[in-house]
């Protein structure tokens, strides 16, 4: 048995993310994981999809933009605190941030974020503009 885990959310970030967001790491069971992103206010993400996994957001703060694509169906949704969103697995995707406030949400990845090689960049609606 597993034992029980119990985290608060960190002050600086742990990674960044293969999109361009920061990412503060909460906890992992078998079937996924747990995080908190942050794009920082007026940027937009990389353009990228996933190899394996498929996620569910949550925003929390800042409005923008996304624009998800999977094969012939394409869609461009405005994003507040509040919505929740699905990326499901092979889901080309990039994200925007207004300029008055970064982008803040939680997300859950299923099975676990596997590491690096987990997304693959794809060609996006808009130009990046995060490292």
């Amino acid at each position: 048995m597993r034992p029980f885990e119990t985290k608060t959310l960190g002050d600086r970030p742990d990674a960044i993310a293969p999109d361009g967001t920061q990412v503060r790491l909460l906890l992992a069971l078998a079937g996924g994981s747990f995080a908190h992103f942050e794009l920082p206010a007026g940027a937009v993400s990389h353009a990228v999809a996933h190899r394996s996994v498929e996620e569910i957001w949550y925003f929390l703060a800042g409005r923008g933009r996304i624009w998800r694509r999977a094969g012939d169906e394409e869609s461009v949704v405005d994003i507040a605190p509040g919505l929740c969103l699905t990326i499901p697995l092979g889901t080309h995707f990039q994200f925007r941030a207004e300029p008055q406030a970064p982008l803040a949400f939680l997300a859950v990845t299923m099975p676990p974020w596997p590491g690096a090689d987990e997304a693959f960049p794809v060609a996006g609606p808009w130009r990046a503009t995060v490292p």
